[in-house]
């Protein structure tokens, strides 16, 4: 039989208690910002510290359960009689696991109803870093997973419903945000509940239904890939703008203009000119010559300008994300050997696999230069072995705000970030142009996939190459013109020029040996010999092929054996000279 009680705690002395003592024990009596004087009992804590004892608000039961262990477990209840009835719950659930009515683990499952969940979803968070998981994911995921139930207004994991969700979801629709947000918050909550089932906590997922939104019916951010000469200019931008930010020339400003605009400006009557590929080079000059007492500062800049293409030039050559190129240090460089390579380290990838990133001859080289400017001339180890200073240093400083200054170096370039389809330009476009590249360049597809590091292939097909790049026009050319004026005897001429008339000019190229070579394989120690007859010149139906045999054994009659293989006429195609064959027709029956 169970009981009910409240459980006897002790907690810190209250600020400004007074202590007195009644009966041979000591009290403390102290009045809270709100409510009425209180008193209870002073004890001495482990510390020494003098600490109350104070009953627990809610009644504890205390009962035997199905595996015959004594447990106490909080009802939630400040009644005596509704503990009471919370402890029969649980004493009647105890009986029908010691009858194996239900199994310990169902039993389990009801108790972590009660329990708050604040407390699963820590213990969550606490499973995914024990995965490995990046900070990064955690904090997006805590983030995402805390606003859709605290809008749901889910306390416990009762609370977490099908419906519930599935309607917050269908709002967020109605407030026209993205379908690839919308599985943001799904995943974090899905993922969570996945956790609880399979942890023991819930019996099954309840949102395991719930389908994703389609992304690419709502895809709100389309990147494009550059082409080679919009990156040409990107990169020699990237390398002289910070100079030429010191060389600009003065621009005035009519207020007619400003009014008319309706932006404020900092100064009201002159701003600086933007920069452009045809003024760049002159703004260096002129910054170059404002600081000439200033040496340093214009080695500084140029060191940043060069940084900066770099940058941009290692993540269009390696097609490395922004995240991963800023993980990378000089030890994870293998620059020496003739295959060149960055090593990947499993943390810094998105998949948690590690990679070994190979790189271009001229990359490398760009490399080595950067890494021995930076040394000022000192020994640097770039290999993969390196020491563990050389190991700290990061290979570039990447700033957080590099699509800030991606987007200056764009307007300076003349190039548009945002095209005519409404694709843009951003940092991981430039990832969408590594790919691009080596579709244009012939790679082939499985070759392309492992460069990018995908784990399928209609990923880089499809969503990191853009088609527009592709000299689509140059395939269309090989197809024949079919020109509506010309005459046949015009276009049959023009299809045999190219190739793709099924004509030959062969004149009997219908009774050559490889198309009516028999493909009989001679036994071990026979001696056979091939005769091909003509074809007649009759239509005759049948074409006769004789085979000489002699045969390696003696017969009593010591004459040589003669085969004859029938092949009949209708095996031979019309479209004989076609540039593809029909083996099904073409082959004979042997």
């Amino acid at each position: 039989m169970g009981s009910v009680f409240k459980k006897t705690v002790t907690r810190p002395l209250p600020p400004g208690a007074e202590l007195f003592t009644k009966r041979g024990e000591q009290f403390a009596r102290w009045k809270p910002p709100k409510g009425r004087t209180k008193t209870a009992k002073v004890t001495t804590g482990k510390d020494g510290s003098l600490r109350i004892v104070e009953e627990s608000a809610t009644y504890i039961a205390k009962y035997r359960d199905g595996s015959g262990y004594i447990c106490e477990t909080s009802t939630g209840c400040r009644d005596e009689d509704a503990a009471r009835s919370v402890l029969g719950k649980l004493e009647r659930r105890a009986e029908l696991v010691k009858s194996e009515v239900i199994s310990s683990a169902e039993a389990a499952t009801a108790d972590h109803q009660q329990t708050p969940l604040a407390d699963h979803f820590a213990a969550y968070m606490n499973h995914l870093r024990s995965k490995g998981t990046s900070a990064r994911h955690v904090a997006d995921t805590k983030r995402l997973a805390e606003q859709v139930f605290n809008d749901c207004e889910c306390e416990t994991l009762r609370d977490i419903h099908h419906d519930t969700v599935e309607g917050w979801l269908a709002g967020r629709l109605a407030a026209n945000m993205g379908a690839r947000t919308r599985n943001s918050y799904l995943q974090a909550v899905r993922g969570f509940c996945k956790w609880c089932a399979q942890s023991g906590r819930l019996s099954v997922n309840p949102l395991a239904r719930i389908s994703k939104a389609d992304e690419n019916c709502d895809r709100r951010r389309q990147r494009r890939a550059m082409t080679e000469a919009e990156l040409v200019n990107l990169l020699q931008v990237a390398r002289l703008r910070p100079l030429a930010e010191f060389g600009r020339e003065t621009l005035s400003v009519d207020a007619s203009e400003t009014e008319v605009t309706g932006k404020r400006r900092k100064r009201s009557n002159w701003t600086y000119k933007p920069l452009t590929l045809e003024t760049l080079h002159e703004a260096v000059e002129r910054a170059r010559k404002r600081l000439a007492e200033n040496p340093d500062l214009i080695a500084e800049l140029e060191q940043v300008g060069r940084e900066r293409a770099l940058i941009y030039k290692t993540l269009v050559l390696t097609g490395l994300r922004k995240g991963e190129l800023a993980s990378i240090t000089v030890s994870q460089l293998e620059l020496v050997g003739l295959m060149p390579f960055i090593e990947l380290d499993a943390p810094d990838e998105k998949n948690r696999q590690g990679s070994t990133i190979p790189l271009r001859t001229d990359l490398a080289n760009d490399l080595k230069l950067w890494i021995s400017e930076r040394s000022n001339g000192e020994s640097i180890k770039i290999r993969k072995d390196a020491g563990k200073s050389d190991a700290k240093r990061p290979l570039f400083a990447v700033p957080d705000a590099l699509i800030k200054i991606l987007n200056r170096d764009l307007i300076a370039a003349g190039i548009e970030k945002k095209d005519n389809r409404g694709r843009t330009i951003d940092v991981h476009a430039l990832r969408h142009s590594f790919g691009t590249l080596l579709s244009k360049g012939g790679v082939a597809p499985r070759t392309a996939q492992a460069a990018m590091r995908h784990s399928k292939i209609d990923l880089t097909m499809n969503v990191y190459t853009d088609p527009k790049l592709l000299d689509v026009q140059g395939a269309l050319d090989s197809l024949p013109s079919l020109n509506l004026d010309n005459s046949p005897a015009i276009e049959q001429n023009r299809m045999r020029a190219t190739g793709t008339d099924h004509q030959d000019s062969m004149p009997d190229k219908r009774h050559s040996a490889s198309a009516v070579a028999p493909t009989v394989a001679p036994k071990v120690g026979e001696q056979r010999q091939n005769v091909s007859l003509p074809a007649p010149a009759s239509t005759d139906t049948d074409v006769r092929l004789a085979i000489r045999t002699t045969d390696e054994k003696p017969h009593k009659s010591k004459q040589k054996a003669l085969s004859t293989v029938i092949v009949n006429k209708a095996n031979f195609s019309e479209v004989d000279g076609a540039r593809t064959r029909n083996h099904r027709i073409d082959s004979p029956v042997l």
